[in-house]
C-alpha cells in the first residue's frame, strides 16, 4: 500500500509513528485497557443472579479463555498495523473494529458449532462452560486450545479482508480530524477500545458461560416458591395449634381454680 504525499505530509495525516503503538505510552496505555476490561468482567459476575452465579473458579475458567483470545489478537493487531504503509493507529483501530464486528460473529458460529458437536458425538470437553464436576482442568485446556484456534480463523479472515483497496479511503478518513499524536492515540487504544470491549467482553462471556436452560430455572423457582408456601402453611398451623393449647391450658386452669371453693361450699351445706 502506498501514500502519495502533498507537500511534507501524507494525505490522511500521518499523525502517529511506526513505534507510537509499542513505546512507552502505548504500552501504558495497553496495559490500562486490559485492567478496566477485567474489572469489567469482575462487575458482570456481581451482576449474575445470586441463585445461578457462577464460583470464582468456573467464571475463571470462562474468562481466561477470552483473555487469552483477546492478548492474542490484540498482539497480531500491533504487528500488523507496522506493516502496513501509513498511519499504525489508523489500521489498528480498522482492524480493532472489523474483530469487534465480523469477528464476533465468527466466535458465536464456532462455539454454537462446538456445543452442537460436544452434544452430537459426546465430547463433553469441547462444551464450552462445561467442565465436571468437580471442575476439570484438562477441559478448560480443551476449550482454551479450540478457543485459540478460533481467534487464528478469525485474525485470518479480517488479515485476507483488509487487502481490499476499499480500506485505503477508510484509513484516509478515520481520525482525520485528530492532529495530535497522543490524543489520537488515546482514542485507538483506550477511548475507543474501551467502550466496544465492554460491549464484546460481556457478550462473549454469555457465549462462553453455561447457562441454564429456561425450564429448569422456571422447576427451580416454582419449587422455591412451593416450598415458600408450605412453610407458611406450617408456621400458621404450628401458630393455631400453639394458641389452642394455650386456651385449653387457661381453660384447665379455670377450672382449677374454680372447683376448689365449690367443693368447700357444697362440703360446709352437708354438715350443716
Amino acid at each position: 500500500m502506498n501514500t502519495t504525499k502533498i507537500g511534507n505530509q501524507p494525505v490522511g495525516g500521518l499523525h502517529c509513528s511506526k513505534d507510537a503503538l509499542t513505546d512507552v505510552f502505548g504500552w501504558f496505555l495497553q496495559v490500562l485497557l486490559a485492567c478496566l476490561a477485567f474489572t469489567c468482567l469482575i462487575a458482570k459476575r456481581f451482576c449474575e443472579p445470586r441463585s445461578e452465579r457462577r464460583s470464582w473458579l468456573i467464571w475463571f475458567y470462562d474468562t481466561s479463555k477470552q483473555g487469552m483470545g483477546a492478548l492474542a489478537i490484540h498482539l497480531a493487531n500491533v504487528w500488523l498495523s507496522g506493516q502496513y504503509t501509513g498511519d499504525p493507529c489508523t489500521w489498528y483501530i480498522i482492524n480493532f473494529l472489523l474483530d469487534s464486528s465480523v469477528g464476533l460473529l465468527i466466535i458465536f458460529i464456532g462455539i454454537r458449532l462446538s456445543q452442537h458437536l460436544s452434544k452430537r458425538k459426546g465430547w463433553e470437553a469441547i462444551n464450552f462452560g462445561e467442565y465436571g464436576v468437580p471442575p476439570s482442568m484438562n477441559a478448560w485446556l480443551a476449550q482454551c486450545c479450540l478457543y485459540i484456534g478460533l481467534m487464528v480463523i478469525v485474525k485470518t479472515c479480517i488479515t485476507l479482508l483488509m487487502q481490499l483497496n476499499f480500506w485505503e479511503g477508510v484509513r484516509d478518513f478515520i481520525l482525520s480530524p485528530i492532529d495530535n499524536p497522543k490524543v489520537e492515540l488515546a482514542f485507538v487504544m483506550l477511548i475507543i477500545p474501551f467502550f466496544v470491549n465492554i460491549l464484546m467482553f460481556w457478550v462473549t462471556d454469555n457465549f462462553l458461560m453455561h447457562r441454564k436452560s429456561r425450564t429448569k430455572s422456571r422447576r427451580n423457582s416454582l419449587e422455591q416458591s412451593l416450598l415458600h408456601k408450605v412453610s407458611l402453611q406450617y408456621r400458621s398451623v404450628r401458630t393455631e395449634r400453639n394458641s389452642e393449647s394455650d386456651i385449653l391450658l387457661s381453660g384447665d386452669d379455670e377450672l382449677l381454680d374454680t372447683d376448689e371453693p365449690v367443693h368447700r361450699t357444697s362440703m360446709r351445706t352437708v354438715v350443716a
